[in-house]
C-alpha cells in the first residue's frame, strides 16, 4: 500500500481539524500520531473506518471514528474519510444490504429494494427492528476485520514487491537469476527492466 497514494487520496488535515463536530477533541487532533502513515496505523484506520460506517444511521458518526482513531492511535484521516462512504447517495443501497442480511440471519422475509426505498428514510430507518440492527451490527464487525487485515496483507506485498525491485535495480540478465530466482520474481524483474529502459529511451 504505498504511501504516494495513499497522500494523494487523504483529505486536507486542515478540513479534518476545522470539522466543527470534531472541536470538543481540542489539542488532540494535533498529536502527530494521528497523522503518520504506517501499516498499523493505516490498518486500525481501515478497520475504525469500515467499522464506523456501519453504525446505524446516526450524526455522530465521524465522531466515533475520530475518537476510535484517537483511543487505538490510528491514522485519523483515513478514519474519519471512510465513514463519508456512507452518504446521502449510498444510504439506501448499504442499509438495504444490512437489512437483508440481518433478516438472513435472522431467518425472516424481507422487503424487496423497490419495496424498501419506499419506506426507507433517515429519521425512519431504525423502525426496521432487529433485523436491520443485527445486519448493521455484522457489517460492521465483517468490515472492521476485512479492513485491518486487508491492510496488513496488501501493505506486505507491497513492501516484499518493492524489496525485490530494489534487489534487482542494478542487476543484469543473466542466468543465476533465472535459476535462483521464483518465476513471479523473474517476472518481475523483466518488467522492472522493461519499464527502466523505456524511461530511459524517452
Amino acid at each position: 500500500m504505498p504511501k504516494k497514494l495513499l497522500k494523494r487520496y487523504l483529505p486536507d488535515p486542515k478540513k479534518i481539524k476545522e470539522i466543527k463536530a470534531l472541536e470538543f477533541l481540542g489539542d488532540k487532533l494535533h498529536s502527530p500520531n494521528l497523522w503518520h502513515l504506517n501499516r498499523h496505523s493505516v490498518a486500525r484506520a481501515f478497520a475504525i473506518g469500515f467499522w464506523a460506517m456501519y453504525t446505524p444511521p446516526l450524526p455522530w458518526q465521524q465522531v466515533i471514528a475520530a475518537v476510535l482513531a484517537i483511543y487505538f492511535n490510528a491514522n485519523l484521516p483515513i478514519a474519519v474519510a471512510l465513514v463519508w462512504i456512507t452518504n446521502p447517495l449510498t444510504w439506501l443501497p448499504m442499509y438495504y444490504l444490512a437489512y437483508k442480511v440481518g433478516t438472513l440471519a435472522m431467518g425472516m422475509d424481507s422487503f424487496g429494494f423497490d419495496q424498501f426505498s419506499e419506506l426507507f428514510s433517515i429519521e425512519k430507518v431504525l423502525e426496521l427492528g432487529a433485523p436491520f440492527l443485527l445486519g448493521c451490527f455484522i457489517l460492521m464487525n465483517l468490515g472492521g476485520v476485512l479492513g485491518y487485515f486487508g491492510v496488513q496483507c496488501l501493505w506486505r506485498r507491497s513492501v516484499r514487491h518493492q524489496l525485490e525491485l530494489r534487489k534487482f535495480r542494478d542487476a543484469e540478465l543473466n542466468t543465476r537469476i533465472m535459476v535462483s530466482e521464483s518465476y513471479a520474481t523473474y517476472l518481475k524483474f523483466l518488467e522492472h527492466r522493461y519499464n527502466s529502459r523505456r524511461k530511459g529511451g524517452e
